[in-house]
């Protein structure tokens, strides 16, 4: 897959494409619907598939501060999209000045003079252009004037997570918020993932006998509620079953958040200045202060007793299928 940063990048000789556009958060299973759509529609045209993105979030540049906990960066936003057999995406910056792009420069600038859109794939909400005046009608009536055409879908899809709602990157940040991150999993079809690089912590685990890895997560991470998890800590190209704390320690009196994972069952690992995931698939308990190390010790005991035994049938039920 081709990955351009800006309109400068797309080749000179770029041909007519099939494109769809959106944050794509997360590319949860409505986000797969739509991109797997322009995908198929690609392949029937017989031209290649675009998916046009943006950095940072437009919430940032148009209400900065409102920047939204992001459950996929965009490298990994890319990986995905890629997975879907995409063969481009665009990462446009989003810069103020760009954020006062009309909507109908927006459609010229990018879709008719670069990528040359043979057809546009959007869900039915999709609105773009300065103050979102741009919708899916206006996108229509354009068409007609610069020969695309415009395929809407429905990208909704529902199920137990959220209480029934519309599957949506807000509903998922919500869902990891609260810690539901099976609820989360759900959604995505994937359990939320959360990424940096291992840094040395206060070595409490290690000196307990459960030596963590402590992950510096990127800016704007969906970080899930502070409490522990079952779930994987992948570093080096190996994914591990993990038990994953996430909050301040209670038990010592910190005050800094973080997300530190133990890899069961395996010893003298040294991961310090790794870049490591760590993949969340169950929510275990709270965090608590113990009224003794010994207390402390049992319960991550059972912690990691139980991690492991979630991680193992998870992965039982995937390879049955």
């Amino acid at each position: 897959m081709q990955r351009w940063r800006g309109l400068e990048d797309i080749p000179q000789d770029w041909g007519r494409s099939v494109v769809t556009i959106g944050s794509y958060d997360g590319v949860h299973r409505g986000h797969q619907l739509i991109i797997g759509r322009a995908v198929d529609r690609a392949r029937e045209l017989g031209v290649p598939s675009v998916v046009v993105t943006f950095d940072p979030h437009p919430s940032e540049v148009v209400r900065p501060g409102s920047h939204p906990p992001l459950l996929a960066p965009h490298h990994r936003r890319a990986e995905l999209i890629a997975e879907l057999g995409v063969d481009a995406v665009l990462i446009l910056p989003f810069t103020a000045e760009f954020s006062k792009l009309s909507a109908a420069d927006f459609v010229v600038k990018v879709l008719v003079d670069k990528l040359h859109a043979k057809l546009v794939v959007e869900g039915p909400n999709f609105r773009f252009g300065h103050r979102a005046a741009g919708n899916v009608a206006f996108l229509e009536e354009l068409g007609a004037t610069y020969d695309y055409a415009v395929e809407v879908i429905d990208l909704y899809v529902t199920g137990e997570a959220g209480g029934g709602l519309p599957f949506s990157s807000t509903l998922t940040r919500r869902l990891v918020a609260e810690g539901d991150v099976a609820g989360a999993m759900e959604i995505l079809g994937r359990p939320h993932r959360v990424e940096g690089v291992v840094v040395r912590g206060a070595q409490r685990g290690r000196e307990l006998g459960f030596p963590t890895a402590n992950v510096d997560t990127l800016p704007h991470t969906a970080i899930p509620a502070d409490g522990v998890y079952a779930g994987w800590l992948t570093a080096g190209g190996e994914a591990m079953p993990a038990a994953i704390s996430v909050g301040t320690n209670v038990q010592f009196d910190a005050t800094e958040r973080t997300v530190e994972a133990y890899a069961i069952d395996r010893v003298g690992l040294d991961l310090y200045g790794l870049h490591a995931s760590v993949d969340f698939l169950a929510y275990l308990r709270g965090m608590e202060k113990f009224d003794s190390i010994e207390a402390l010790l049992q319960c991550m005991a059972d912690d990691v007793t139980r991690a492991r035994e979630l991680v193992a049938a998870h992965e039982a039920a995937v390879v049955a299928g």
